[in-house]
Parts: structure tokens; sequence; C-alpha cells
């Protein structure tokens, strides 16, 4: 057990001080993080950033060099059973038999757990219905997608980590994704999510954390997240408007940002009434999570 830990909260997750390095590279550098029971987490950042690390051991495959951390209670390296059976695993790639059936796969990953969801249940939640004497071979890339979130969730887990869960899904089939982890979330389950589908963790997500250089850099809901309380406005320049301070202009769209939109657009709104002019393309709105994504991790 690493030295401070405590396995006594009430969070779903809790992480203090987490430092992992392999050799010179510091891949997480004292990395704090709570996640509370129930709760849908985000985890978003750039290649390299440490996120796969920070899953890593959570899940209870990879040691830390120092710091504390909690999963349900547990020290996930010491890879208690009771611990692996409260906890379901959705990975980019699960090396599947291909030539195992999905029902097969599914009876055999719910042996392993001592609560099991209906077979049929969980084919049907992740769009396999009619899949279930089909083998693993036969499937599209986005069915054996849906295959590794069924083994995921087939042994009623009370935390599930979806590693890039819906990645190769065609529209419809996202959002059905999105519709069973929102059945999870409704049931009490706990959620640690990976994903670079900004409006997947702007759906989804109760909070965001965005991890860069091995720190958490940005923590808060999605709606909050970074600079959320400046609009961004942009309209097609038109001959002889002036334009507020710090506005840019590409390919004839003038872009600012304000904190207070209705007032900076007054005095351009009314030259464009004095002048009998439509300012084309108006929009105001404010950053997406994406925008702000990639002005922290810039």
């Amino acid at each position: 057990m690493l030295r401070g830990m405590t396995l006594d909260s009430n969070d779903a997750i809790r992480v203090r001080g987490l430092r992992k390095a392999y050799g010179d590279h510091v891949a997480l550098d004292g990395v704090d993080l709570t996640v509370a029971r129930g709760e849908v987490l985000a985890l978003l950042g750039p290649n390299g950033a440490g996120k796969t690390t920070l899953v890593e051991i959570l899940e209870g495959h990879r040691k830390a060099d120092a710091g504390s951390v909690s999963v349900l209670g547990f020290d996930p390296a010491r890879r208690e059973r009771e611990f692996r059976e409260r906890i379901g695993v959705v990975l980019q790639e699960t090396g599947l038999d291909l030539e195992i059936k999905v029902r097969e796969a599914l009876v055999l990953y719910a042996a392993a757990y001592p609560k099991r969801r209906d077979i049929d249940e969980v084919l049907g939640l992740v769009g396999l219905g009619d899949r279930g004497d089909a083998k693993a071979r036969e499937l599209s890339g986005g069915q054996r997608r849906r295959l590794d979130l069924a083994l995921g969730i087939v042994g009623d887990p009370e935390l599930v980590f979806l590693d890039e869960p819906t990645t190769g899904f065609d529209p419809a089939a996202r959002r059905q994704s999105w519709e069973l982890i929102d059945s999870l979330r409704a049931l009490g389950k706990t959620i640690f999510l990976t994903t670079h589908y900004m409006d997947e963790a702007q759906h989804l997500a109760d909070r965001v954390v965005v991890l860069a250089r091995g720190n958490v850099i940005a923590d808060n809901t999605p709606d909050k997240l970074g600079r959320s309380e400046e609009s961004v406005v942009s309209f097609r320049v038109v001959p002889g408007i002036t334009l507020p301070a710090g506005a840019r202009v590409e390919r004839g769209i003038a872009t600012f940002t304000s904190v207070s939109p209705t007032r900076d657009l007054a005095p351009l709104l009314g030259w464009a009434a004095a002048h009998d002019v439509e300012l084309e393309g108006l929009t105001v709105a404010r950053p997406t999570l994406e925008d702000v994504y990639l002005e922290l991790t810039a």
C-alpha cells in the first residue's frame, strides 16, 4: 500500500500526489484527482499527457512510484479479487479470440463476476441483439467496439472505465452508446471516460479533467471549463465599418471576444442600422469545449 493511503473514502476515486516515471521521462508529476460515486468524469489530454498511465494505475495494471490511490476503497495495486469484481474495463483493443461467438464471449466474461447482467439484456443495450451467434471476426469494426462495451458491463460493475468507447462508430451508433452510458449513470454507476471527442465529453460528463505534461491543468464542469464567461462574436466585414479593439479578420470574417456582447455590439448594430447594412453571418456564441481544450493544451 502506498504511503498516506486512505481506504475509507466515500469517493469512488481519490488520488493524491501521484507520480510515475519511466527512466528520465516523468509521465505523472504529482496528480491530484477525486471522482465522486455516481459521477461521469471525462479525462482529456493530448497524446503523451499521461492519460494511459493514470488509467492503468487506477485499474491496477501498473504501480505508481509515489502518492496515494484509492479506488472504491481499495488499493488497486494489490489487485484484490473483490476490487476486480467491482470494476468494468473497456479497452481500446481487447485481443478477443476472433473465433469466439458473441454470446459465448459474454458468458465467459460474466463467469468472473458474482453479479451478472442478463446476457440478452446486455446484447440489446449495445445494439447486438441479433448478433449473439455471430463470431467476433464476422463483426464490423463498430460492432466489435459494441462487443467490447458489452464485455465491460456484463459483470454489473460499480465503476466502469471507458477508453475511447465509441472509436469507429457511425453517428447513430455513437448516440446509442451515449444513451447506454446515460442509463448506467441513472443506475448510479461511476464512469471514468477517456475520449478525444469533445462533443462526447460535453454531452456525457459531469466533470472534465484536462491532463497535460503529467499534470492536471483544468478541472471543472464542461460548461464552466476555462474562460467560459467570454462570448465569441463574428460577422462578415463590410466596407466602412469600424471594428472593436482586438478584433481579427480572416477571410473576410471579423471575430472578437467579449464578456459583454450586448454592450460591445451596440455601436456596430447602430452603425449598420444607420447605413442600412446587414451584418451577414452575425453570431454570438460561448467558446466550445474544443476551443477551451485547444487553448489549454496549446
